[in-house]
């Protein structure tokens, strides 16, 4: 038999196909991968540079064009010849037999080839899933599996072949190794306290750059820290677990949600910092849960023990000039400047409620606000950083975990990827992980991403330390996520006061009799010679004399003056005074100028045809100064807002031409499909203009859009509902972040929630935003609600955003039919001087009615139906009925509808709506009307209703059902 024809039988045997049909497969891989299987594509695709020469090498192809294949290689020939370097040449590990210019027999080459493509295997197999019989558990709860491909008999090795040289062409940093060392090394990586998953990045780069990291041969997956490392890890460690506690002596039973049996994420958290900042990081934004945040807030930010202290104590954490509710102290956030070997890092921890994961794309929007304003020739992603701390239940649990990962590599929220650590205390709440997710970590969803997972034993602080530099080097190199699950235990009951033994006696029963991290570290220490067991000692009570001090001072702690209205908040203030309207008006050059933009069509650019047709009817708008409609009122007033200095963001589903095709922000060339953006070419070196049509997600784009606000109150930051009920999905962020933010967290918002509502008989969804859920969340002037009727009221209200000295959210209630309708039209002198925002507007048909105190009935309402009610009247040729908008329902109107009632004196007061009678503004307005009408003594003592009847759903699904309902209700408004 030849010794090519031993060769095709050593692969055949190894593999089940012949060594030409893998040539020919991987040939026709690296001409197109198309052509091969996807089970072959992916194995192709997962071979680093080594293991792919190493394939090369073991079926002798020579990788040239097709036409040249014929010629192949002589195995039979062994001097000189290329192919059989593989022989010849390494460094390390066994001893490499000297065959050079010998003859090698055929059963030696074919022992050769078959050890080292076995070898091969054996290494994926380490690499892909040697993570699963890693150490990871500081409990020894978790049964191992025993999986036979990490068996070398699986690939048919014996006992004799542990000790003979194979050829494994410099992986493991080898390029020759006994079956014996690759085993060592492999378990070593692999299978310590460190278990990684990389294969399924699909970045080639990346793996390799992951692989070199942990399999270089001087210290194979871990950090030679110094003396000085080591001791600073377990002064950390210390930090952590006496500051813990301390609490639990101090404040018995009291809720901390500690970090007890997590206490390495101190360190961690520290390495991350210092490494970064030699990396490039000046900034980074925390989000985290309720779990360890008191921990993260004293030992990782620096808040004073002593404020803390004053907290547990039942002080009011807030400052003397700010009025709120607060929030429990493990709510709360901060932030501070730590510096690491000279390079300051400044740090913000966001507020976040309890155990919620959606401070996720808050923090993410943060970041990419705080990136914005890096100069644009320095690398913002580089710059600032997420890192999003996580229990392990809640990253497994909830879906805006998913949402967040998805976003993160969009155009529009991208920023330079996120580190994310998991607090995996192998429980949530009381439930053990096989009841609260299906796969075998918390992390598995993170593969979405392609994101490298690092599984470390929260018992070795310098594995984790050693994981948490990868991550930061990863992240910084390749501007992409990286997690870090910390698998680690809960001392405690979820909170200090519950009994965990109720739900899990036999993890309790482990942990209580568990010896802490930093005692297990300091005395592997003591053993190294690096600390002495007096000196550890002596690190502890010094801590503890610290926290001591502080305690006696918390009793006299005073909160200084509130500082959110510091660095990019410079020059704001707390809302202030009745009258709010901000100076919103423009020149009619201004006007004119922002409608040329948005109307000439670049040369060269090959527009839609219809399109055209919509920009010749805006471009005569314009000229006209008359007709001038919603979309286009929207895109002046953005316009404008770039002309004055301040950026503007927006985004949502289509966000770009428009739900309705009236925005058109965004042109396409018919041609090329290249974008042209209008808005961008306002004027030279205008502030950004950002659109984005964002991904079929609402909670987590608005979570972003909300954190982007908290951080650059100089953009007018804007969230579209594609139909008003979306917002729906993402009632968390409303209800937990922006209703309540500033009078829980003291932090202010701009953000403008855009959201279409109007009843046009397109069923229950697509109909309500739910006017209601807004009103009903309406107190201390937390946001402002609008619904307004007219194109120049929309554009006054939106420039009100940013030319007032203070934020607050903004909530409107969009039109969709309106967006077209002949009578929801404003002039030219509604946008130019002397104009501006109106909370309630007066009748359009006012000078036609009777005198004021002939009328009859006042109607009033809000919204599209104002329309329906004025054409109906129209047509009835009714002069005795006057209609009045109230266009911001909250904060409410109180003084402007004093004055547009007062005149009718003798007239019956009516609210009419469009939405069922225990929805809409009905029970918001009932009780607020009859108070003005009382101020006014009016012969009306409340008002009455006109609309539909109550009903569980929003609206009819039938759209004759629904003519008939508002033709009645419109009947019923006009009839006296």
């Amino acid at each position: 038999m030849t010794q090519p024809d031993q060769k095709q039988q050593d692969l055949t045997f190894l593999t089940g196909v012949s060594a030409e049909y893998i040539a020919h497969l991987y040939e026709e891989f690296l001409s197109n991968p198309t052509k091969v299987d996807e089970s072959w594509r992916s194995f192709f695709e997962g071979l680093n540079d080594s293991e792919a020469e190493l394939i090369k090498e073991l079926t002798g192809a020579s990788w040239t064009p097709k036409e040249n294949t014929k010629q192949s290689r002589c195995f039979g020939c062994v001097p000189d010849e290329p192919a059989n370097d593989f022989l010849n040449t390494g460094k390390g590990g066994a001893s490499a037999p000297s065959v050079r210019g010998t003859a090698v027999s055929p059963d030696a080459l074919r022992r050769a080839a078959l050890d080292s493509l076995r070898a091969l295997r054996l290494i994926r197999a380490y690499r892909f899933r040697g993570h699963m019989m890693a150490e990871l558990d500081p409990l020894g709860l978790k049964k191992k599996t025993v999986y036979p491909e990490f068996d070398p008999s699986y690939y048919g090795f014996s006992a004799a072949d542990y000790d003979h040289p194979i050829f494994i062409n410099g992986m493991l940093g080898l390029n020759y190794a006994s079956l014996r060392e690759i085993l060592d090394a492999l378990k070593q990586i692999y299978c310590g306290t460190i278990g990684i998953e990389y294969l399924h990045l699909g970045n080639a780069q990346e793996r390799e750059w992951i692989q070199e990291r942990i399999e270089n041969r001087e210290h194979y997956n871990k950090t030679e820290f110094t003396v000085n490392g080591k001791r600073a890890i377990l002064q950390r460690l210390t930090a952590g677990e006496v500051f813990e506690q301390f609490l639990h002596k101090k404040y018995t039973g009291t809720k901390r949600f500690g970090l007890d049996g997590g206490e390495v994420l101190i360190p961690a958290v520290e390495q991350i910092m210092k490494r970064g900042g030699h990396l490039g990081l000046k900034e980074i934004v925390i989000g985290m849960a309720h779990r360890g945040r008191l921990n993260v807030l004293a030992n990782v930010m620096g808040k004073p023990f002593s404020a803390i202290f004053s907290e547990f104590q039942g002080s009011d954490s807030l400052p003397d000039d700010v009025q709120g509710s607060g929030d429990v102290k493990y709510h709360l956030g901060t932030s501070s400047d730590r510096d690491f070997d000279g390079n300051t890092i400044h740090l913000s921890l966001t507020a976040n409620p309890s155990h919620l994961e959606f401070v996720n794309p808050v923090v993410i929007g943060k970041v990419r606000a705080k990136q914005s304003k890096v100069k644009p020739d320095e690398d913002a992603n580089k710059q600032v950083l997420p890192l999003l701390l996580h229990g392990d239940a809640a990253f497994a649990g909830q879906g805006i975990t998913a949402e967040t990962l998805m976003i993160s590599e969009l155009p529009g929220y991208s920023v330079g990827g996120t580190i994310h650590i998991v607090i995996n205390n192998q429980i949530g709440f009381t439930t053990m992980p096989k009841y609260s997710r299906s796969g075998p970590y918390p992390t598995d969803v993170a593969k979405m991403l392609e994101a490298p997972i690092f599984h470390v034993n929260g018992d070795d602080p310098e594995a984790v330390v050693h994981v948490a530099r990868l991550a930061i080097e990863f992240r910084q190199k390749f501007k992409k996520d990286a997690v870090i699950d910390i698998v680690c235990y809960r001392r405690y009951g979820h909170n200090e006061g519950d009994e965990p033994a109720f739900t899990q006696p036999l993890m309790y029963k482990k942990i209580a009799g568990k010896e802490t991290t930093r005692s297990l570290y300091a005395k592997k220490l003591e053993k190294e010679n690096i600390v002495t067991k007096e000196e550890a000692e002596q690190i502890i009570a010094d801590f503890n004399a610290e926290l001591d001090k502080a305690f006696e001072e918390a009793a006299n702690y005073k909160p200084g003056n509130a500082d959110f209205l510091a660095g990019a908040w410079t020059g704001l203030t707390v809302a202030h005074g009745e009258n709010r309207r901000g100076d919103t008006a423009i020149t009619k050059e201004a006007f004119e100028h922002v409608g040329n933009v948005l109307t000439t069509v670049p040369d060269g650019f090959d527009i839609n045809r219809k399109l055209k047709r919509i920009l010749d009817t805006k471009k005569k708008m314009v000229e006209a100064g008359e007709n001038i409609d919603w979309a286009l009122a929207e895109s002046i007033s953005f316009g404008t807002l770039l002309e004055d200095g301040y950026a503007v963001r927006v985004s949502g589903q289509d966000v770009g031409r428009g739900t309705f095709s009236q925005r058109h922000a965004i042109w396409y060339d018919q041609s090329t499909e290249e974008q042209y953006i209008p808005l961008k070419h306002v004027s030279d070196n205008q502030p950004e203009f950002e659109i984005y049509d964002s991904p079929l997600s609402e909670i987590a784009v608005l979570g972003f859009e909300y954190g982007y606000s908290l951080a650059d109150p100089k953009t007018l930051t804007i969230w579209e509902a594609q139909f008003g009920d979306f917002a729906n999905s993402a009632q968390v962020i409303i209800d937990q972040f922006i209703c309540p933010g500033e009078s829980k967290w003291l932090r202010m918002s701009g953000l403008v929630m855009l959201l279409p509502h109007g009843y046009e008989g397109q069923g229950p969804e697509h109909s309500s935003a739910r006017l209601e859920r807004f009103l009903q969340l309406s107190a201390e002037e937390n946001w402002q609600v609008c619904n307004c009727t007219t194109p120049a009221n929309f554009f006054h209200v939106l420039r009100r955003q940013m030319h007032r000295d203070f934020r607050k959210p903004l909530v409107v209630m969009t039109p969709k039919s309106l967006l077209r309708n002949k009578l929801a039209v404003s002039k030219l002198e509604d946008f130019t001087e002397g104009s501006s925002f109106h909370r309630v507007l007066w009748d359009d048909d006012k000078d036609s009615l009777v005198r004021s105190d002939k009328v009859k009935r006042v109607i009033l309402c809000s919204g599209k139906v104002y329309y329906d009610l004025l054409q109906e009247r129209r047509n009835r040729e009714i002069s005795n009925i006057a209609i009045l908008r109230v266009e911001q329902l909250y904060p409410f109107p109180v003084t402007s509808l004093i004055k547009e009632i007062k005149p009718f004196k003798n007239a019956q007061i009516i609210w009419c709506q469009e939405e069922p009678k225990n929805q809409g503004a009905w029970t918001f307005m009932d009780p607020r009307i009859e108070e003005i009408l009382s101020k006014l003594k009016h012969k009306s003592k409340r008002a009455s209703y006109v609309g539909r009847k109550e009903a569980a759903a929003p609206a009819t699904g039938s759209h004759k059902r629904h003519v008939e309902q508002q033709k009645r209700l419109v009947d019923e408004a006009l009839t006296l």
